[in-house]
């Protein structure tokens, strides 16, 4: 009466392993092989770089805080930093991750000019002249009531039109 149902396994066309499983096994030791790369590199550079720690010398910490070594623990993997004259911070030795190089003596700070006039080369002397009547304008207009500030600003705007 009841009909048995059997269920055969059918044989793969390939007999083994597929293509895809052997990419997939590729793709996963690349992943695998360039993640240590990266660590290893990582790790070499924070080497070099804690050598260099010495008191006296310009850091900043991974949380953004500059300051000077004042001394290094190496038993504990603690620095203590002087972030402004009498102010000192005890952090983890990693926690600093970059040497600040000071500013070469050579190099001149850049001098900003009092006025803008050095700014604008080749200008004339009516626009000089524009742009001392129109900072005049902008004096009297902080003397102006609201509205004969409305009513200045609707007459410019007749004058453009």
């Amino acid at each position: 009466m009841f009909g048995h149902i059997t269920a055969q396994a059918q044989p793969q066309a390939g007999g083994g392993i597929d293509i895809m499983t052997i990419l997939l096994f590729v793709m996963l030791g690349l992943f695998i092989f360039m993640m240590f790369r990266r660590n290893k590199k990582t790790q070499k550079q924070q080497a070099t770089l804690q050598s260099q720690f010495a008191p006296g010398v310009e850091v900043m910490t991974s949380f953004g805080l500059f300051g000077r070594i004042v001394s290094i623990d190496e038993e504990e993997n603690k620095v203590v930093l002087e972030l402004s004259p009498g102010n000192l911070a005890t952090v983890h030795r990693q926690a600093v991750t970059k040497i600040v190089e000071p500013v070469a003596a050579s190099e001149e700070p850049t001098v900003v000019p009092d006025d803008a006039s050095s700014l604008t080369a080749g200008s004339s002397l009516a626009a000089d002249d524009a742009g001392r009547t129109e900072a005049v304008n902008r004096t009297e207009a902080v003397n102006e009531t609201p509205e004969e500030s409305l009513k200045r600003l609707n007459d410019e705007g007749k004058k453009d039109s």
